[in-house]
């Protein structure tokens, strides 16, 4: 009878144990790789299909899957700079921000070169760094940044371009702050994020914006729309804030994190995933009202998110990349 009692405990034990391994895995679903990127952080992801990615960081590093994320090719592109943002429009067409630079490819990124170049000349001496490109279509697209001089940010960057990259026009944008992200919907309507909780919005294909009330003064790293009212941003101090009618209206959400948060994805109406320092992951199912905290496995900081509805990446510190597979 003691040996039968000890072997159902066993069983028992056995099966909370395979339940819990189950329950975590649906939880969690994210493996931590590390490829060799000598130190440096990546900065940002980009994939254009399930299979085929890029992840970019310091120094220029730059690097490329066939197979979804499970092994990676460095890619020597000539690039110095810190990489802020890998932009592809298409399975050939790319963009990449580095310092005051807009590099481009056209072959899948085989080969880049650089197209654009931002001149400190341009800008009455003051240093332009870019940080976030989009487009809606193959010709019309922005980029946004910031201006500095020594290690004070004096004055922010957007500039559109109607050609497809070919040539970029500087606009003035209703605020100094330092801009950071930009996100597009359609071809008429988008939105910016920035320092001091900056949000510029338009409605006719960038020609013109407007600041949007975000009743907050943190920095916002991210922004993401899922439609013309639907939106979400993300920054400093655990913030979430969330709009239902395209930007007239923000609410602040409570996070469950206090962690600076760096970048935010819906991949529908209700799942969301957000990342950011400390290796914090949260995900929302429904529509960004609440949040649940999720088992990252790491502690470093998670810069950049990409996520489709049966796949994730995350991207960070020390060549760090996380891969979610449901």
């Amino acid at each position: 009878m003691k040996w039968k009692s000890k072997q159902r405990v066993s069983l028992m034990l056995a099966i909370v144990f395979l339940l819990t391994t189950a329950i975590c895995r649906a939880q969690g679903g994210w493996t931590a790789t590390r490829i060799g990127s000598g130190g440096k952080d990546l900065n940002a992801v980009d994939f254009v299909d399930a299979k085929h990615g890029w992840v970019a960081g310091d120094s220029g590093f730059l690097s490329y899957t066939e197979d979804g994320g499970i092994s990676w090719v460095e890619r020597v592109a000539g690039i110095e700079h810190s990489i802020n943002d890998i932009y592809f429009v298409g399975k050939d067409t790319g963009f990449i921000l580095a310092g005051g630079s807009i590099f481009e490819t056209t072959d899948g990124g085989h080969a880049w070169r650089e197209a654009h170049k931002f001149s400190p000349t341009d800008f009455a001496g003051a240093t332009p760094e870019l940080y976030s490109l989009r487009f809606n279509g193959k010709k019309r697209g922005w980029v946004v940044g910031s201006l500095s001089r020594g290690d004070v940010i004096t004055g922010s960057i957007l500039a559109i371009t109607r050609d497809s990259g070919g040539s970029w026009q500087v606009l003035h944008p209703p605020t100094e702050q330092e801009l950071i992200h930009i996100d597009f919907v359609d071809e008429k309507r988008g939105w910016i994020v920035g320092a001091a909780g900056a949000i510029l919005h338009t409605d006719d294909a960038g020609e013109s914006w407007t600041r949007q009330n975000s009743e907050t003064t943190v920095t916002l790293y991210h922004v993401d729309f899922r439609n013309e009212k639907k939106g979400w941003a993300v920054g400093e101090q655990g913030t979430i804030l969330r709009t239902d009618d395209g930007g007239r209206t923000w609410t602040k959400i409570e996070s469950p994190a206090r962690s600076t948060l760096l970048s935010v994805q819906f991949v529908s109406d209700d799942e969301g995933w957000i990342v950011g320092r400390g290796g914090t992951i949260l995900r929302s199912s429904n529509g960004g009202r609440t949040w649940v905290e999720q088992e990252s496995g790491t502690k470093q900081n998670l810069f950049a998110l990409f996520m489709t509805k049966k796949n994730g990446w995350a991207v960070g510190s020390d060549g760090l990349i996380l891969r979610y597979e449901r």
